[in-house]
């Protein structure tokens, strides 16, 4: 009996509960641990600080990279706080654990996580995004303009919620049931808002298939001209000529209906002028008269030889006013440096033919050192050409080569033809206050892709590899982009067509096409004024030689 009731007295002892135990307050030695581990963390984050925010700065400095020191500037004050946060947190393992200092070490863990989440979201937005526009200006890539936005406005937003998720889950919050609400609300808002969701993931397949980008002229299913000016989540942006207002157009309507790019592959485009003369006229004569006045006018593609001689006879063009040159006088100046242009880049296209089947009767076998050294030989002459040379670099044991922009004495380059060309242009007096940046920035963008794919060649040849037998293929497909994407050095499939295509009753009717040579430039109008000045033009010359025009 003594020992039943000493058992259950025992069992009811061990099953009530012991009360927690008081926390404990931290000791002197381990405040004086807290605070000289806390200077000690300050003092190698200090060191930290300056190696990268001042010597580190100064070494980007004398390099000129900008990118870099554009990810220094925004992320000097978010470092401060992260370094504050992280002295505190490794200092608090000093003090011990339990109570209070559980609740400070979670709550210096938080304000880590919001301090880094702040930092990744200004290094995309602001260090990224300037990173991907500089790289997609140096290459083809349309997205510059197209995707670039879209991902600075969604990344911020998914990188805050994980922060903020992160930030409430180290508290302590039970996000569980927030998670199955918002996954109930998504499902039903999903079923709600589905034509804008088709909406943005059309603009999604938009981007992916890059149809255009900013700034492309494109044609509408109702025939008036628009201009690509934003792809945003759910509506596109356009911008009308002829009404000079902005249209929103939803992704879905636009992804689904035929899109005419009228920039691609180039910003030449095609015009056609019907005109009518009387039956009796001789026709050779109009045909001969008509070819003059398209050839004649600056602004159209065509012979350059023949647009000089048949230059001073157009009329209708706008005379000199105050310090601008006549239209006559500036569309002569351009015309002689693009023909300068035109020659150099025909001579650098038969190089590199040449210089391709070269390198095709060599590499029968392989390549050993001896033709290689010829190769790279013939190479740098062709270099010489478009004004680049060979740079050097040694840093420690490594030696690098790369190719930059030399002007030679005494002789004109294809690229310094180039800008001598488009500077030349700007001096056109029908052209508006934004072509001053249109032309420098198009021209100058087509030079830097030049001098990548050379560096590329450059680099194929120095060191072949695997590449050995298909070096000539590079040099080919070099020269297929230079005419096709870069500039057309012969552009005779475009020059001026005129033809007869009627005769009904007293009248003849001809059909007059031809191609201007950029509808970008002068707010997207420059097609419709050369138009206008042909047509005029048309009805001098014509009345001028007796054969009048019926309509």
């Amino acid at each position: 009996m003594i020992y039943t009731l000493i058992a259950q007295a025992a069992e009811s002892t061990s099953k009530t509960p012991i009360p927690p135990a008081p926390p404990t307050m931290p000791t002197a030695a381990q405040i004086n641990a807290f605070l000289y581990t806390f200077a000690a963390s300050v003092i190698v984050f200090f060191v930290i600080y300056v190696l990268i925010f001042y010597i580190l700065r100064s070494f980007f400095r004398r390099t000129e990279q900008d990118t870099a020191l554009l990810i220094l500037a925004i992320s000097q004050t978010p470092s401060i706080a992260i370094f504050i946060f992280a002295s505190l947190k490794i200092s608090l393992f000093q003090l011990g654990s339990g109570g209070i200092i559980d609740w400070i070490d979670r709550g210096l863990t938080a304000l880590l996580i919001a301090a880094f989440t702040y930092l990744v979201t200004i290094f995309f937005t602001e260090a990224a995004v300037s990173y991907l526009k500089d790289y997609a200006r140096k290459t083809e890539a349309v997205w510059d303009d197209v995707l670039i936005p879209l991902l600075q406005n969604f990344i911020p937003v998914i990188t805050y919620i994980i922060g903020i998720s992160l930030f409430f889950s180290t508290l302590g919050v039970d996000l569980s049931g927030i998670g199955l609400a918002i996954g109930s609300i998504t499902v039903v808002l999903g079923l709600a808002i589905k034509d804008i969701l088709s909406d943005f993931f059309s603009g999604l397949v938009l981007l992916v298939d890059t149809p255009f980008k900013f700034g492309d002229v494109i044609s509408m299913p109702d025939g008036s001209i628009a201009i690509i000016k934003q792809i945003g989540i759910r509506v596109t942006k356009l911008y009308l000529i002829n009404e000079h207002c902005e249209v929103y157009v939803p992704n879905t309507s636009l992804g689904n209906q035929n899109i005419v790019n009228l920039s691609r592959p180039t910003t030449h485009y095609a015009y056609t002028i019907k005109v009518s003369v009387r039956v009796d006229a001789d026709a050779v004569i109009a045909t001969k008269i008509l070819q003059e006045i398209i050839i004649g006018h600056p602004d159209t593609l065509g012979d350059i030889d023949e647009k000089l001689q048949y230059l001073d006879s157009f009329a209708a063009l706008r005379e000199a006013e105050g310090d601008k040159l006549s239209k006559k006088e500036a569309g002569r100046l351009r015309l002689l440096i693009e023909k300068d242009v035109n020659e150099q880049l025909q001579t650098l296209e038969q190089a590199f033919e040449y210089f391709a089947l070269e390198i095709k009767q060599l590499e029968k076998g392989g390549l050993n050192s001896e033709e290689l050294r010829s190769i790279q030989k013939n190479y740098l002459e062709i270099l010489n050409i478009v004004g680049l040379a060979v740079i050097t670099e040694r840093k420690g044991k490594r030696v690098r080569s790369r190719l930059e922009e030399q002007q030679l004495a005494g002789k004109p380059t294809l690229i310094s033809l180039i800008r001598k060309w488009y500077q030349t242009w700007l001096q056109d007096p029908d052209l508006v206050f934004e072509d001053q940046s249109i032309l420098p920035d198009e021209w100058e963008q087509k030079i830097e892709l030049l001098k990548i794919k050379l560096n590329k060649i450059f680099q194929k040849i120095s060191n072949p590899g695997v590449d050995e037998t298909r070096l000539d293929d590079y040099s080919l497909k070099f020269v297929e982009w230079l005419h096709d994407s870069f500039k057309e050095s012969n552009t005779a499939w475009k020059e001026p067509q005129v033809q007869l295509t009627d005769i009904q009753g007293a009248g003849m009717q001809f059909s007059v096409r031809f191609y201007v040579d950029n509808i970008q430039l002068e707010h997207w109008r420059r097609g419709n004024r050369v138009q206008n000045e042909v047509r005029r033009e048309m009805v001098r010359r014509l009345r001028q030689a007796y054969i009048y025009t019926l309509g």
